[in-house]
């Protein structure tokens, strides 16, 4: 175990002197990979578990760290192995209910075909602490925030990303039931948000997919002052006031007022977002992560109440890899508009990386688009090796302020989306635009599909979402 812990301890020095970035004020990496720290549980120890595909399994609690002196915070791991080998590398999921965990998995889907071939499974519960018992600890921890704005006492900053990156540490410190491989988080909303935050500070891991959550810093997000007395100066002028939890938080709900009533300035508040923000956006930390060779796939959703920012995502990051299912977000319903029949995006972005070595997700293409004799004239352009089956292009006019309600409330017109020509890796359209509109946001979504193991499976990328004045 001492040694384990050692070589642990000199992967994360290599990685640190091979990639580095900057210290994080959240998170002791020594600590988060101490193994003698984890305070171990054992409520199941490893057992054989029967099923279509047989598996070992262990159950066991482990101390993540202190919220603040005195408090300890801990969550419950479920480890999942083949019958008859070790596994290298793992999938972790947070989104998962205590009950269920706690009882023997019978792993389906991508889960157990990963499991065939070798490849490990961790559980944990990544979730509202309410919903499973911890609910004071939750408020108080809520409560210390507003009041310090330390990222420390923070569930979303601290505690969830913490727990995924300990459970790694768990995972491997099993070195008779893992040995060192490739680390894939996946989930959406809270599930998809900190394993975004853990995978910029944890080198081990090597892969997110990460659903309705946030990618990039925005100008709400960073409490800009314009940004935010323009979305004032709308929702009076609508004649609302009804905002949204969520609509402008920095990462998360918004805790701005909370933090103000608590005794902060605004100017604290405004330098919170801003000192955070090297630390959990995905976009600030893009080329120490293609540095790393991490694999990253978003689905933001055009209308998630999380992701509010599809055009600032668009304009100042345009390779980010994303697919937006048109009219989609937290609870969204797609009221009528054409969507891809099927997607197995998330499945094709898990398997290739863990099974199928070689990149073979579409890339984001290029857009340039001309505005003439009322017509917007849009190509979208994609790599010459990279073979792609179809593409669609979808538009609105007018959209709502990122953040508002409006902004998710009206969806894409079913009548507003077209398919597009394709000549090779070029795909053309052509828009009629609306004599009276002031504006128009459009994107397009692509498919390709993907052999994994004699699956065929369709995957689809989106172009950049793009707004254009016409006005």
């Amino acid at each position: 175990m001492k040694y384990f812990f050692l070589l642990l301890v000199f992967c994360l020095n290599s990685y640190s002197q091979k990639f580095p970035h900057p210290i994080s004020p959240m998170f002791n990496m020594e600590e988060i990979y101490d193994v003698s720290s984890l305070d171990i549980e054992v409520i199941e120890d490893w057992h054989h578990v029967d099923g279509p595909t047989p598996s070992r399994q262990k159950y066991i609690k482990i101390r993540v760290g202190e919220f603040w002196p005195g408090q300890d915070y801990r969550v419950p791991l479920r480890l999942v192995v083949p019958a008859n080998k070790k596994a290298k590398g793992f999938h972790l999921t947070g989104g998962n209910k205590l009950q269920i965990i706690s009882k023997d998995l019978k792993p389906r889907g991508v889960d157990e075909e990963l499991l065939k071939e070798g490849v490990g499974l961790a559980f944990t519960v990544v979730q509202e602490f309410g919903s499973w018992g911890q609910r004071d600890l939750g408020n108080e921890s809520k409560q210390r925030f507003a009041k310090t704005l330390n990222p420390k006492h923070s569930i979303q900053y601290w505690a969830w990303p913490a727990s995924l990156m300990r459970c790694i540490t768990a995972a491997f410190a099993e070195s008779n039931h893992f040995e060192q491989g490739k680390v894939l988080l996946s989930g959406g909303s809270k599930n998809g948000a900190s394993p975004s935050v853990a995978i910029i500070h944890d080198p081990r891991i090597t892969a997110v997919h990460a659903t309705v959550s946030p990618i990039c810093e925005s100008p709400l997000r960073l409490c800009d002052d314009n940004a935010w007395d323009e979305l004032k100066k709308h929702y009076a002028k609508n004649d609302t006031k009804s905002e949204h939890r969520f609509l402008g938080g920095t990462y998360g709900p918004i805790y701005n007022q909370s933090a103000i009533d608590s005794g902060n300035t605004w100017a604290q508040v405004q330098n919170t977002a801003k000192s955070l923000a090297p630390y959990i956006f995905i976009s600030k930390n893009w080329e120490q992560l293609m540095k790393r060779g991490c694999e990253l796939y978003f689905h933001p959703g055009t209308h998630d109440f999380v992701c509010f920012d599809m055009v600032s995502l668009g304009k100042n990051y345009p390779q980010i890899p994303t697919y937006n299912r048109i009219n989609s977000g937290h609870g969204k319903k797609n009221n009528g508009a054409k969507v891809e029949k099927r997607d197995a995006s998330k499945q094709a972005f898990i398997l290739q990386h863990f099974l199928s070595p070689g990149k073979q997700m579409l890339s984001p293409p290029q857009v340039t688009y001309k505005i003439e004799d009322g017509k917007a004239l849009v190509t979208v352009r994609f790599k010459t090796q990279e073979k792609v089956e179809s593409g669609r292009i979808y538009w609105m006019y007018d959209r709502a302020l990122e953040g508002s309600l409006s902004y998710i409330q009206q969806n894409f017109p079913a009548e507003n989306s077209k398919e597009m020509t394709q000549n090779k890796n070029i795909f053309t359209v052509t828009i009629p635009l609306d004599s009276n509109a002031k504006h128009i946001d459009f994107y397009s979504n692509h498919r390709k599909d993907i052999k994994i193991q004699q699956q065929l499976l369709p995957s689809h990328i989106s172009s950049p979402y793009i707004r254009v004045k016409l006005k």
